[in-house]
């Protein structure tokens, strides 16, 4: 008579041990790259981060010279969820790109050479239509699929595609259509303090923030990576808040992020590692709501 009872005792126990390390118990963490495609330093870059091989979401930039390249880096790698990093802007001073559907097309988003503004302050001091906008987002997305991307969420560069409610509405309504989701529509909560910190502290910065997130929703971390290349180094942002040395900064980020110190902490059993093609399909598109502050 006593089998029983040890069996069944073995079984709540196992079901307990099962139930203490479900997916619900553990904290989700969401790395998301962006500004892959702007240069081939970012493409080799994000090259780096793929090969570790952790559950990983890429924003991809249509208007930009190496979009190619990424193209075919992105379809090698099962562990990528993609997004479209929308933009309406081209940031570097000796560096620019223009709008996918054409200048002429979209004028109001362009300046005297056909070249997108070095900020929204910028683009939107220009008066754009909203038709425009909508032309342009869309023609970018339109190229990523014609590429044969998979895509799974839209987010925005630099904040412009979402300056003002009706652009934010825009966006939604191109989600909606393209049934993909939208990066902080699934109430991610956003750790920061790493960008402005000096690449010698990057990784030390990025292992507090990790080792101190509280249990809840996911902990989205973005990251921007880079190589410090003379293709990189010369790029000078155009806009006085922009980190000096940025190519210094972004591998300092990419550093951090492949560390083995980095990546061991990941893998610790409290964290879940996520990606956008794991939301949208674990909470659905239905589950995304417009954050309240961006």
């Amino acid at each position: 008579m006593k089998y029983p009872v040890i069996i069944i005792a073995f079984l709540f126990s196992s079901l307990s041990s099962v139930q203490k390390d479900k997916p619900a118990d553990k904290i989700p963490i969401l790395i998301r790259c962006d500004d892959i495609g702007m240069c081939h330093s970012v493409n080799l870059a994000a090259k780096e981060v793929l090969e570790t091989g952790i559950p990983v979401s890429m924003s991809v930039m249509a208007p930009c010279p190496w979009f190619a390249e990424a193209v075919e880096l992105l379809k090698k790698y099962p562990n990528v969820s993609v997004g479209i990093h929308l933009t309406l802007n081209a940031e570097w001073k000796q560096y620019r790109w223009g709008p996918v559907s054409g200048s002429q097309i979209v004028p109001t988003l362009v300046d005297s050479v056909g070249y997108f503004f070095p900020s929204r302050g910028a683009l939107f001091g220009n008066n754009p239509k909203l038709s425009e906008i909508e032309t342009e987002l869309r023609a970018q997305i339109e190229k990523a699929l014609r590429a044969g991307l998979k895509i799974d969420y839209l987010d925005y560069h630099m904040g412009a595609a979402v300056q003002t409610p009706e652009t934010r509405a825009i966006v939604e309504k191109l989600a909606a259509e393209y049934k993909v989701g939208i990066s902080r529509y699934y109430n991610e909560t956003e750790v920061e303090g790493w960008y402005f910190a000096s690449p010698a502290n990057k990784l030390d910065t990025m292992m507090v923030k990790l080792r101190t997130v509280q249990p809840g929703e996911t902990k989205l971390f973005v990251i921007h990576v880079g190589l410090d290349s003379p293709e990189m180094s010369a790029m000078e942002d155009a806009n006085p808040w922009g980190p000096k040395e940025m190519s210094k900064h972004r591998n300092a980020e990419l550093n951090g992020l492949v560390s083995p110190q980095f990546q061991h902490l990941l893998h610790d059993p409290k964290y879940r590692l996520v990606n956008y093609r794991m939301l949208n399909e674990e909470k659905g598109l239905k589950a995304m709501k417009r954050p309240a502050t961006d």
